[in-house]
């Protein structure tokens, strides 16, 4: 019936478009055609299907129109489609990271990585940041900040909502395009090299166990055993703690005066198989 139930829907791989999602039957071969209004107006192109049969019984995708236009548009003048890249890894503000970062609400897309040499690390953005807006537009949830900034042509100049440690600031960014600038070498995204053993030692009513172990680039703590409320948040044996809100933290003593300062839910950086991201430990 091309019955609208969503808009803004990421996908995955697919991080610039906010997809609309319809009941429209899409079969091999009829993706590419357009999704109209009750106007006779055409809103978008329908893209692709999820279905757990493989028939058109299920939900479909369409590309909005004003995204396509933008796309042709490009293709036209200038034979290849550029977009605004920043040069972060985000993630989502779950309730209790919301919490942990004193924000009133879970909203915005939390800066987990500032990738080298990028536009976010040149305007000086941070791990721990938060992206409430673009240009003065809320940024709701993560899917939409890589939405509104490829939207936009590399070089211009954008001015982001931040809140970072408890206050709201603003921060000017002039955007690069995407794939430029931001590439890690394999050497850079490894994982670094510990030595076979170090101080372990347990932090109470955490459920954690940790172990000092020293590597190429300095101390780092790696998690023996998450029980409890470490468990809870996450934490997963083998994950290294980088900071504990927003402190870094190397060996037992900078953990416990990192935790002493914070409040009951706290923000962990952790890295995982050589991603970072941040994960709420809820000591309530």
């Amino acid at each position: 019936a091309g019955i609208v139930s969503a808009k803004g829907r990421s996908l995955p791989n697919e991080n610039y478009t906010p997809f609309i999602q319809t009941d429209v039957a899409i079969n091999p071969g009829n993706s590419g055609g357009p999704l109209f209004n009750l106007r006779g107006q055409v809103v978008g192109i329908n893209s692709q299907i999820y279905s757990r049969s493989g028939g058109f019984m299920g939900i479909s995708f369409a590309i909005p129109i004003d995204v396509a236009m933008n796309v042709a548009e490009q293709l036209k003048t200038t034979g290849k489609v550029q977009r605004g890249q920043l040069g972060v890894i985000i993630q989502e503000v779950s309730y209790d990271l919301a919490k942990s970062f004193g924000l009133d609400k879970a909203s915005g897309a939390l800066i987990a990585r500032v990738l080298p040499g990028s536009p976010a690390q040149r305007a000086g953005l941070q791990v721990g940041d938060i992206v409430r807006s673009v240009n003065g537009e809320e940024v709701r949830q993560s899917s939409d900040l890589p939405v509104m900034v490829g939207a936009m042509a590399p070089g211009k100049e954008v001015t982001l909502g931040v809140w970072r440690k408890g206050k709201e600031s603003t921060v000017k960014v002039q955007l690069g395009a995407n794939g430029q600038d931001t590439e890690m070498s394999e050497e850079q995204a490894s994982d670094p090299s510990y030595t076979p053993e170090g101080q372990t030692f347990t932090i109470e009513n955490t459920g954690l166990t940790l172990q000092t172990r020293s590597a190429n680039n300095g101390k780092r703590l790696v998690v023996v055993k998450a029980e409890g409320a470490a468990q809870r948040a996450g934490l997963k044996r083998g994950d290294e703690i980088l900071a504990v809100s927003q402190i870094n933290v190397e060996d037992e003593s900078t953990f416990r005066s990192a935790l002493e300062s914070t409040g009951k839910t706290v923000p962990l950086l952790v890295q995982r198989n050589g991603s970072t991201l941040f994960l709420a430990l809820n000591l309530q």
